[in-house]
């Protein structure tokens, strides 16, 4: 794949040819892209989407890689990692936040502003760009209950604003999983607030979460959606799989909702870890696990004949 003109437009993007997708997945687990963009402006994203299509390669847009599992051969075509789109801009009672900056950060950034609202997001390790794509959420907050707005780039190569009502949030999900429109960048919409109150609300859910999640460890988050009735955590520790070890992947010991990398695990090990505790919930309680973790790109067999 040629892509001289590109670098002639944007001679600061940043391209890597078959780079290993395990130096970004927040499980550490990977095979390559073949290419890997990282723009660092929305004018080299929409340049580098544009000519994406204009070639007809395939694409695969990524925030930063948290709640994603990339299968160990690798992805194919173009991939696009955002986490250079990170500038966060505050306007009165309004973020605009780019779609690569972690969703920590613009906790953080409201905090500091002594904006109230985003108290919830601060542990929740995603993109910006992902918390929306996925309607990211933890302790009774979800993202779209303080956006305003998300400029997305079509794959048409159009620049739109969708209010909060046209975006289909509903739990963990948005009509983005369905377009694959790209995040560019957020318009939250928050409240003056206390900052002792925001801060000491924050101070609460890094303890509860750094005290309950095996954040020692490389891990995709929570694997699975909570089923409707049921606490996903409980599921697999009355089922017995807690501490379960699948080649490097381990069902882990301080929080059964969590897959966690303790000894050079793979894609593989991963996800037959995944299937194998979707189908003893199925089987011992009847209740089917859906996933809240992406799995992404081809397995090695498949890459290989390519």
């Amino acid at each position: 794949m040629e892509y001289t003109e590109l670098l002639t437009q944007f001679p600061n993007l940043i391209v890597k040819e078959n780079e290993p997708l395990s130096n970004y997945s927040h499980t550490q687990t990977g095979g390559p892209a073949d290419l890997l963009f990282f723009p660092a402006t929305l004018e080299e994203t929409r340049a580098v989407i544009n000519w994406t299509r204009r070639e007809s390669y395939p694409l695969t847009i990524l925030g930063n890689a948290s709640n994603l599992i990339v299968r160990d051969g690798g992805i194919r075509g173009v991939t696009v990692i955002l986490t250079e789109l990170k500038n966060i801009t505050v306007k009165k009672n309004r973020l605009v936040v780019e779609s690569g900056a972690p969703i920590i950060e613009v906790s953080q950034v409201a905090l500091e502003n002594n904006l109230t609202g985003l108290e919830f997001a601060c542990g929740i390790p995603g993109s910006t760009g992902g918390a929306v794509y996925m309607n990211a959420g933890a302790y009774e907050g979800e993202v779209k209950d303080v956006i305003e707005k998300v400029t997305i780039l079509t794959l048409d190569g159009e620049i739109i604003e969708v209010p909060n009502e046209d975006m289909e949030f509903s739990y963990r999900h948005s009509k983005l999983q369905e377009t694959q429109d790209i995040v560019l960048d957020v318009t939250f919409k928050l409240k003056a607030g206390n900052p002792e109150k925001i801060k000491e609300r924050m101070d609460e859910l890094t303890f509860l979460r750094t005290s309950k999640q095996p954040l020692e460890y490389p891990s995709c988050g929570s694997v699975f959606k909570r089923p409707t009735g049921h606490f996903t955590g409980k599921l697999i520790q009355d089922a017995g799989l807690q501490g379960l070890t699948w080649g490097g992947a381990q069902v882990s010991k301080k929080h059964a909702g969590f897959i966690v990398n303790i000894d050079g695990a793979t894609a593989t090990d991963y996800i037959e870890l995944i299937e194998h505790i979707q189908e003893v919930i199925l089987e011992k309680f009847d209740v089917e696990l859906e996933r809240e973790v992406r799995i992404i790109g081809e397995s090695v067999e498949e890459a290989s004949k390519a």
